[in-house]
């Protein structure tokens, strides 16, 4: 994928990472889930900020997650992620590794022709993700292969 404002900069891993990172960030914060942040930002927003990430990288993330916040109009729901039976769930992953999980996902599973933004919408939209996200199950600890293969089978 190639940077909306500098056509010679190619869009990185890393940079679908981040954003991958932040749309947890701001899922959790908010009670929601990604596909709600994914969704409501929206195709042309993610553009924008996949191509300002490396940029974005370097500031405060509460202060980023401040900002969508409120320029994307995102509101609070009731879902919360990190309420888990902690007999089932030894620890709740971290924004930052489950940033890594979708991050892989997308990039594993990516459609010829197709770029991170498309593959963010895709991904998040998909029902695997309600499993990845149960935290009372392993999903989520698999390694990326198995993710991948799950999601292009329907299902674990």
């Amino acid at each position: 994928m190639i940077n909306k404002y500098f056509h010679d900069e190619e869009i990185t891993t890393n940079d679908l990472y981040f954003i991958c990172y932040m749309i947890e960030r701001v899922a959790r914060r908010l009670h929601q889930r990604n596909r709600y942040v994914a969704n409501t930002i929206g195709k042309d927003a993610l553009e924008h900020l996949i191509s300002v990430a490396n940029v974005l990288h370097c500031e405060n993330p509460l202060q980023v997650e401040d900002d969508w916040i409120e320029e994307y109009h995102l509101s609070k729901s009731d879902f919360d992620i990190t309420k888990v039976d902690l007999e089932l769930a030894g620890r709740i992953p971290t924004p930052l590794e489950m940033g890594k999980v979708y991050q892989r996902l997308i990039v594993d599973t990516e459609v010829p022709g197709e770029d991170y933004v498309d593959g963010i919408l895709r991904v998040y939209n998909n029902e695997i993700c309600d499993t990845i996200d149960n935290y009372n199950c392993s999903a989520f600890y698999e390694p990326s292969y198995v993710i991948a293969r799950a999601y292009q089978d329907g299902g674990f």
